[in-house]
């Protein structure tokens, strides 16, 4: 197989002295095979990889230069009689606040009444370590909206305040579009259900939210958008009845607040990302005329498809990275977590160059 290599730089010129340390080469994929790829650049200069894999939890990775990974095993157990959630534990994201450790993840909730296909809820666990072991900061959900929520990620502002983004899910969200009169027209789905992107204030300890979730981001109304092709394709292909916009990661760069999300199956080929971007945390945020900016390049002679769930970390060279997962076409069961440099450019714009 044909590796992708990316140079990373492990630290920059230290100016003062002239040093330099030299770059370092990682090959994607990275030797991890989990989904919703979280990396934290811990302040002890070590980076710490957490992911979608265990039934029961998560598991994390340790490494010194993003090439080498030492496995850390669980280090979060939830379903236990007397938690609150139960099964389908997912996207892990790990913030190091004033020297303590909170992963914010999903996970259907125990207490289901009406028996619901999913009755996702976001958690949140605490550790005095990024390698564990979390246990559960709350006896409950974060909050209890009225549908099912996933894909936790959070902002802490340069005004101290903290933002909650999270993506509601497409179960029982049919939502009438030109691309759902076509499809039902092709006699291809009956109907299409969406996933939305919402943010909220967050309490600054973490125990709720202030005020109502805001719609953020969700899949075009009109045919003519031109995001509706590439967010379409999983429909239009034919592959599934659901239109995703999920998998949301927000940052602050130069006074714009750029979010990224993800589109598509993410068991498909189609997984794609795309950003917009805004002068407020909570919007309205405007979708960049670029996206995709992430995507599949087997189509261009590469090895890779259904790339998604990223996120971005600035690494201890200074830089930024985008960290996601995908398919290789060799193996397409299996998720893999690669790595790609992300710029802002002198017009505003991003880029992944991948």
């Amino acid at each position: 197989m044909k590796k992708l290599i990316v140079a990373l730089a492990a630290i920059a010129a230290i100016a003062s002295c002239g040093n330099h340390v030299p770059a370092i080469e990682i090959s994607n994929p990275l030797p991890i095979k989990f989904g919703d790829p979280f990396l934290l650049a811990a302040s002890d200069g070590r980076y710490y990889m957490y992911g979608t894999s265990l039934k029961d939890g998560f598991e994390a990775y340790v490494s010194d230069d993003l090439q080498n990974w030492e496995a850390l095993g669980q280090v979060y157990k939830g379903g236990r009689e007397g938690q609150w959630n139960r099964n389908c534990f997912w996207a892990p994201e790990v913030y190091e606040r004033d020297g303590k450790y909170y992963m914010f993840y999903s996970s259907n909730k125990r207490d289901n009444p009406n028996n619901e296909g999913e009755i996702f809820r976001i958690g949140v666990a605490v550790s005095d370590s990024p390698s564990g072991p979390f246990a559960d900061y709350l006896d409950r959900p974060l909050f209890e909206p009225e549908y099912p929520v996933i894909d936790a990620n959070v902002l802490f502002d340069e005004d101290g305040r903290c933002y909650l983004y999270f993506s509601r899910c497409c179960y029982k969200h049919a939502v009438e579009s030109e691309i759902a009169a076509r499809v039902k027209a092709d006699g291809i789905f009956e109907e299409v259900e969406e996933s939305w992107v919402y943010g909220v204030e967050l309490k600054p300890d973490f125990t709720g939210i202030m005020g109502e979730p805001v719609l953020l981001l969700a899949p075009p109304v009109l045919a003519g958008d031109v995001q509706a092709e590439w967010e379409s394709r999983s429909v239009t292909s034919g592959e599934i009845n659901r239109r995703w916009t999920e998998g949301s990661f927000i940052f602050r760069k130069n006074g714009t607040y750029y979010i990224m999300y993800s589109a598509n199956n993410f068991a498909g080929p189609h997984y794609a990302v795309g950003y917009a971007t805004s002068h407020n945390p909570l919007g309205p945020f405007t979708k960049s005329p670029d996206n995709p900016v992430l995507q599949e390049n087997v189509s261009r002679g590469g090895e890779v498809l259904g790339t998604g769930h990223n996120m971005v970390v600035t690494l201890h060279d200074g830089n930024m990275y985008t960290v996601y997962h995908g398919r290789m076409r060799e193996n397409p069961k299996d998720r893999v977590v690669l790595i790609s440099p992300v710029e802002i450019l002198g017009d505003g714009s991003l880029r992944v160059n991948y």
